[in-house]
């Protein structure tokens, strides 16, 4: 896989309060992924992007929320979520301060 397909599989890290308590509890961070990605692709995509080694991978879909603006009726885009396992002694630090 080259790095451009890389870059194309990992949207961005999913920030939220259920996120930050797994990455503590299990050694797991859960990332946004492209929707057609699978499990191997983002394992490989983790892997070289920060030199990491991955023990699992879990995806979800998840399904966009209907919102109304005034009378109309809209849906949010479904995405795809990643929760990504990685071995003991291993870690990924999202906050760029060497």
């Amino acid at each position: 896989m080259n790095e451009e397909r890389s870059y194309q599989i990992i949207l961005s890290p999913h920030v939220s309060e259920k996120a930050t308590i797994v990455a503590d509890k299990n050694n797991q961070f859960v990332f946004k992924v492209a929707t057609n990605a699978d499990k191997l692709e983002i394992k490989k995509a983790v892997e070289k992007l920060f030199s990491v080694k991955v023990k699992s991978v879990k995806t979800v879909n998840v399904k966009g929320k209907e919102k109304k603006f005034g009378r109309t009726i809209g849906r949010r885009s479904s995405w795809k979520k990643a929760y990504v396992g990685l071995e003991s002694g291993h870690d990924i630090d999202f906050s760029g301060v060497e």
